[in-house]
């Protein structure tokens, strides 16, 4: 039982720096606390779902912030101009760029997305990656592309960050668990975090 019990001072240690950290916030402590007897694996289950959609909606993020102009490219290789013509050609694409960004990019869209990330990172308590969240649609709101796009690898960082953070967590989970021990409640855990 002695492994049991420093398994269990390392699950504390490591949750209490995620909190500490601002990681983790109290909804992740609600979640833990809708887990019992008749769903062991309800925490588990809502973490895995949590990472699913969040791939998607970064990757749905992602594409939407992109300034496609793919045709316009397709077109001009197709006539194979001369040097000169490329540069002034290059030269017209670039003002096309700067002039549309605002208008190309549907910004609703991207701030939908970001809305609905920030529901999600918040129903499991992922503080830092809701707060970025917060920013990047301040960002939308703006409409400003250059902002959007920086906050969105922030975003991205924080979640894999939380991510990596939660994967270790539930791993530590199972082997308390397959040691014979019980995984200490956050409720039963003193709130070093918070002090």
């Amino acid at each position: 039982m002695e492994v049991v019990g420093q398994l269990q001072k390392q699950y504390v240690d490591f949750i209490t720096s995620l909190f500490r950290e601002a990681y983790l916030d109290d909804q992740y402590v609600q979640l833990q606390k809708l887990q019992d007897d008749s769903n062991p694996e309800f925490v588990v289950e809502v973490v895995s779902i949590f990472f699913e959609d969040s791939e998607k909606l970064l990757n749905d993020l992602a594409s939407s912030l992109l300034v496609s102009i793919s045709l316009f490219w397709v077109f001009i290789l197709c006539l194979r101009p001369s040097l000169l013509l490329m540069v002034v050609l290059f030269f017209l694409l670039f003002l096309f760029q700067l002039y549309s960004q605002q208008q190309v990019v549907d910004f609703k869209k991207v701030d939908g997305y970001v809305h609905q990330f920030k529901g999600s990172s918040s129903s499991v308590g992922a503080q830092r990656v809701k707060n970025a969240c917060v920013t990047l649609r301040n960002f939308c709101e703006e409409k400003n592309l250059d902002g959007c796009s920086r906050y969105l690898n922030l975003v991205k960082q924080e979640f894999y960050l939380v991510k990596n953070k939660l994967e270790t967590l539930l791993r530590m989970e199972q082997q308390i668990l397959q040691a014979g021990g019980t995984v200490p409640l956050l409720e039963q855990v003193p709130l070093l975090w918070k002090q």
